[in-house]
């Protein structure tokens, strides 16, 4: 299972570019969300993994269009990982939303408590 360490330095890594492909894992589609979230609730903890991974970018974009001004963004990149992984946690796939509209918002209060 990715602990926070792990997802922060995978983070940092695609921020400054030094993997390979040098971009962020591309967001899942809704049949891919739903499958993931199914296995993830049937204890499969890799299928957590990969959501949180393939939405990294979330917290990214979330970081850059409200605080790139912020004094200290790594504060913000660990705050808006924990935000990201309590939506995992949280999101009930039931009612219809897709995990990115739930994920922004817990992103968001995350780092704004």
């Amino acid at each position: 299972m990715l602990d926070l360490k792990n997802i922060l330095l995978r983070f940092i890594s695609l921020i400054l570019g030094i993997e390979d492909n040098q971009s962020f894992p591309p967001p899942l589609s809704r049949s891919e969300e739903s499958e993931l979230f199914e296995k993830m609730q049937n204890g499969d903890s890799r299928a957590r993994d990969k959501i949180i991974e393939h939405n990294l970018r979330l917290v990214s974009h979330i970081i850059r269009k409200y605080y790139a001004s912020y004094e200290y963004p790594d504060e913000l990149l660990s705050i808006g990982s924990l935000g990201l992984i309590k939506a995992v946690d949280s999101f009930k796939p039931g009612f219809g939303t897709r995990f990115a509209t739930y994920g922004a918002k817990c992103v968001q209060n995350a780092i704004l408590s």
